[in-house]
């Protein structure tokens, strides 16, 4: 029997739920036997997490994982999701430094996502009490702004838990719960640095507490400074040049990650044209201009003329040398947390968080279509100009690309498409200045001689994000400097009239310079500077919340007391994202993005009940039942409904089954909810109707002819026939959907805790195992436009032809009755599931036994990942994703810790089992789902500290002791983070890394 302390039942209120084992191994040591003496109140177990009656009598009916405060001191990480990715429950982070330099909002953020079900899916909290989001429009939670040494520990529960803390816990919770009652100063420096010395890394961070009115009350104020540097692409050696994975080209699953190299870009910054008369011209490295294009090199074909025959080439660009592995981060954040005991049994309570992040990314020049420019055209440019009504040719336009243009009778010119990589205006650059406050305070305290607690707080939560973008063009300024004209009348003034001029007088006088696009470095400055737009982005995210909670036992029953929490919570929620109108018209030659502004609010009841069943008898130590309840009324999707209930039965002391069932949801986000229509362009896409003649092909062929688009071009070809273009023209809009509504999840663990003290030779392990199996139903999805397609023509279903637009007359490069948009807006149809077991080892033990001083720590969480899939769409295939690269069946963390009074010494592996590559992706191919793997990976990092005195400590580690190298995952399969040649989310992608620092307590 162990006493819990008035102060430490403050500890687990403040904390929001205690999680069990976490405020197990937070009290050990920390309860003194003086502590002990004085308390009235005993208890088997200590509070458990997903719980939110505080009474000393509650066990663990949920899977939970602990990160004590001592692993993330010890492990040197800049950003606390550094360290939580090494947990086999964590998936594949949406955002991290590594794949987020092409994201047009988020870069340099961090998120977690438990169990692989979506970051949205994850609820993130601050000492048990939510977190304003860190990306427009969704509850995801930038990890970015969480103080890493002012963390005590991070509780993660497994596991829906919505009827407990509302939407977005469908997956579990992640909890980190900051410092209390710190006295002194505690301050800390550290250097690091990767072994090819880039992605230099500092820290510097001051913890300062101390109580008073005698010790009535406590103070802590903590900042913090960290700055990652990055690393760029052309930083690394296997890194710097484009190319391609060979299976690609070979189909031979022997190839798969073997490198083809160059394959470059064919938007060459020297421009390449194409006049239509079968010949592509572009420029040589001097600058002279030759009928012949070769992307990655080879021999002239005849059309070369002279050089027919000779090798030419490349005449791509390659874009990795402007490509980017890990965004750079910069970071100030500071915490603060304090109480107040106002009388005996109330205490005044705050906390607030700031947080400034700054990051920035880099990529390769713009890649400028003709078809950027001139869509109506379907991508032609004309090269003549009517100019007072006289039609004159561009004088910027070499001659014998004029010459190459005109046509077969002799009487004008055909139009020309031109492809060019911008490289006078700059790499594509982008900054991000990203604000979040935010502060809790309220009131807590107890009644009826502590028979009850209660509290009451008020939460806000603001984040405010500012981009700053180059590299872009305005298409109209664009456009207009390509109409360029032999300015005859002196118009400019200058004296000359032999010089171009812009042919839009209009134009002129907004500043209008033509542009040259042929040839190496041809653009001027005074062009650049009128074409060149840069792109803007402002959001700002708000969250008001005002929660009230009571707590404790109602009764006595002859098992025990009969434990109830109820309670309420409002909370409000609003987000904003607005861009420049550029970008909104997409006329900056990239999509079209809206903006997006919305809200809403919700208001919620509670209850929980925790009834002992059974105690002190044979075979039954104690049994306990678990339920609760959550009703929530939103304003967008109305009321829902979220139970759960659990059981705990210790036939001995020493061993403890527990089960629950959860029935979650997940209202949509304000970003599902209402963004605008966003353009995009996907590929690989096949048309039902290719092939389709005036009669037959049954279902398919009658839904197809209904189109007039269709029939026209069955009639002018005989089967409806497809060019290029028509493959490479379909574009879309994504959309947000107002009549979503809430998905709902159902969650299942069954588990084991063996805790046998009572064997001497095993007393301090600690041994869980749990099953869990979480299923989502109505899923929130954009249904996959090649579904969309089959579902309309193969199935007839007439909401999904209403997504569908066709031409319905050719134009310039298009074909009649070919695919123009396919619209995807968001709708509940979509399925989710995941099955596995975890199993968590954890021993400690004295080594005096063996005449060592010291300690010995060890401990092993692994994961084995029995199922995992998808379902996009009602009807659709299920899709796998367990087995494959991100998503191993078996992962595992070990660590073990020796302790001396002086020194610690640390050693952690990370296991990432044999993995495959995408199945619908080898299907392609005609492959099976196993006919590709990667090979197993163990990451080992090694940390120490030694105490100089009781107020200097030095430390450092090795990360990635082993140096292993990621997998090739290269560009053209599925997983490739570009710019990084491999999976950037999964495997680490920097190499052996170096840490030491110096911390000093007062």
């Amino acid at each position: 029997m162990t006493t819990l302390s008035n102060k430490a039942r403050k500890a687990q209120l403040l904390g929001g739920t205690g999680i069990a084992a976490a405020l197990a191994l937070s009290l050990t040591g920390a309860v003194s036997a003086q502590d002990a003496a004085a308390d009235e109140t005993t208890f088997e177990e200590v509070v458990v997490t997903g719980s939110r009656i505080v009474s000393p009598d509650i066990s663990s009916v949920s899977p939970v994982h602990v990160i004590g405060g001592e692993m993330i001191r010890q492990s040197g990480v800049a950003n606390i999701q550094d360290l939580l990715l090494e947990s086999p429950q964590f998936g594949v982070p949406g955002l991290s430094r590594s794949n987020s330099a092409f994201l047009t909002s988020g870069t340099g953020a961090a998120t977690v996502d438990l169990r692989d079900l979506g970051s949205d899916r994850t609820l993130v909290l601050f000492n048990g009490r939510r977190v304003v989001s860190g990306r427009p429009g969704t509850a995801t939670v930038d990890l970015n702004i969480v103080p890493t040494q002012f963390i005590e520990r991070v509780d993660v529960l497994t596991g829906g838990a919505s009827s407990l803390y509302g939407s977005d816990a469908v997956a579990g919770v992640v909890n980190f719960v900051f410092k209390k009652d710190f006295e002194g100063i505690e301050a800390s420096a550290q250097y690091g640095v990767t072994e090819e010395g880039d992605d230099e890394n500092y820290q510097a961070n001051i913890t300062v507490g101390s109580n008073f009115a005698d010790d009535r009350g406590n103070m802590m104020f903590h900042i913090g400074y960290t700055d990652q540097k990055g690393v760029l692409s052309r930083e690394r050696e296997n890194t710097q040049m484009d190319d391609i994975d060979l299976f690609r080209l070979t189909g031979d699953p022997a190839d798969f990650g073997t490198s083809s190299a160059p394959f470059l870009s064919s938007f060459p910054p020297q421009g390449r044209f194409d006049t239509g008369s079968g010949s592509t011209w572009t420029f040589d490295a001097d600058n002279n201009l030759r009928p012949c294009f070769s992307t990655n090199g080879g021999t002239a074909p005849a059309s070369c003329g002279d050089a027919a025959g000779e090798a030419i080439g490349p005449d791509g660009f390659n874009r990795q040398n402007y490509r980017t592995i890990a965004v750079p981060v910069e970071r100030y954040l500071m915490a603060t947390r304090g109480h107040y005991e106002v009388t005996e049994d109330i205490t005044f309570f705050a906390e607030g968080t700031y947080a400034n992040t700054r990051s920035s990314r880099e990529i390769e020049p713009f890649a400028l279509g003709s078809d950027n420019i001139y869509p109506a055209s379907g991508g032609l440019m004309n090269i003549e100009t009517m100019v007072g009504g006289t039609m004159m040719v561009n004088p910027l336009i070499p001659t014998a690309i004029v010459n190459d243009a005109v046509d077969s009778d002799g009487d004008g010119f055909r139009d020309i498409s031109f492809a060019r990589r911008l490289l006078e205006f700059g790499t594509r650059n982008g900054s991000v200045n990203r604000d979040t406050f935010r502060f809790s305070a309220g009131f807590e305290g107890s009644f009826m001689d502590d028979k009850f607690n209660w509290d009451v707080a008020y939460t806000y939560g603001r984040t405010s994000e500012s981009q700053q973008s180059n590299g872009q063009v305005n298409v109209l300024n664009f456009a207009s400097a390509l109409a360029a004209v032999q300015d005859v009348n002196d118009l400019d003034n200058d004296g000359s009239t032999t010089d171009a001029i812009c042919a839009s007088a209009d134009a002129r006088a907004q500043g209008c310079v033509p542009v040259n696009i042929w040839g190496h470095n041809s653009a001027s400055q005074a062009a650049i500077n009128y074409i060149a737009a840069d792109q803007t982005l402002e959001t700002r995210i708000s969250q008001q919340v005002i929660n009230a909670n009571i707590s404790g036992a109602l009764f006595e029953m002859p098992a025990g007391p009969l434990g109830v929490a109820i309670g309420g919570e409002y909370r409000k929620e609003t987000s904003s994202a607005n861009n420049d109108a550029l970008t909104n018209a997409g006329l900056n030659a990239g999509n079209a993005l809206p903006d997006t502004f919305g809200s809403f609010d919700v208001k919620e009841l509670y209850a929980e009940v925790n009834i002992p069943i059974l105690a002190d008898l044979p075979f039954a130590e104690s049994m306990n039942l678990r339920a609760a309840g959550r009703l929530s009324d939103y304003s967008t999707v109305g009321t829902v409904y979220t139970y759960s209930l659990g059981l705990d039965w210790s036939p001995i002391e020493d061993v403890k089954f527990r089960g629950t069932y959860a029935r979650s949801v997940r209202a949509p986000n304000i970003g599902e909810l209402y963004t605008g229509p966003s353009q995009t362009f996907p590929s690989g896409l096949t048309d039902p109707c290719a092939g389709i003649g005036a009669t037959g092909g049954g279902a398919a062929g009658d839904n197809c002819r209904a189109d007039a688009g269709v029939l026209a071009n069955i009639a002018a070809n005989g089967t409806f026939t497809l060019n290029q273009s028509d493959l490479q023209g379909i574009s879309g809009f994504n959309s947000g959907n107002a009549d979503l509504f809430e998905e709902k999840s159902d969650s299942i663990t069954l588990g084991v805790v063996i805790t046998p003290n009572s064997v001497e030779m095993l007393r301090n392990f600690t041994v869980t195992v749990d099953y869990f199996n979480i299923e989502i139903e109505d899923a929130i999805v954009a249904p996959p436009r090649q579904f969309i397609l089959d579902q309309c023509y193969g199935q007839g279903e007439q909401s999904f032809c209403d997504l569908i637009e066709r031409r319905a007359a050719p134009t310039a490069t298009n074909s009649a009755g070919s695919l123009e948009f396919i619209n995807a807006p968001l709708f509940n149809g979509g399925a989710l599931k995941t099955e596995g077991l975890d199993v968590s080892i954890r021993h400690m033990t004295s080594l005096e036994g063996l005449g060592i001083t010291g300690d010995l720590r060890s401990s092993i969480v692994y994961t084995n990942y029995f199922n995992g899939y998808t379902v996009p769409i009602p009807g659709a295939d299920r899709d796998p994703f367990v087995g494959e690269i991100g998503d191993p069946k078996h992962r595992f963390t070990a660590n073990m810790t020796y302790s001396h009074e002086r020194f610690d010494i640390g050693l952690t592996g990370t296991y990432l089992g044999k993995s495959y590559e995408d199945d619908q992706f080898l299907a392609a191919f005609g492959l099976e789902p196993d006919d590709i793997s990667v090979g197993a990976e163990i990451y080992l990092d090694l940390n120490a500290a030694f105490r100089i005195n009781d107020t200097v400590e030095v430390y450092g580690g090795i990360d990635n002791l082993l140096d292993n190298k990621a997998p090739n995952l290269l560009s053209g399969t599925t997983f490739n983070v570009t710019g990084t040649d491999t999976a950037a989310d999964v495997y680490d992608v920097l190499g052996r890394r170096f840490f030491f620092g110096a911390r000093v307590k007062f």
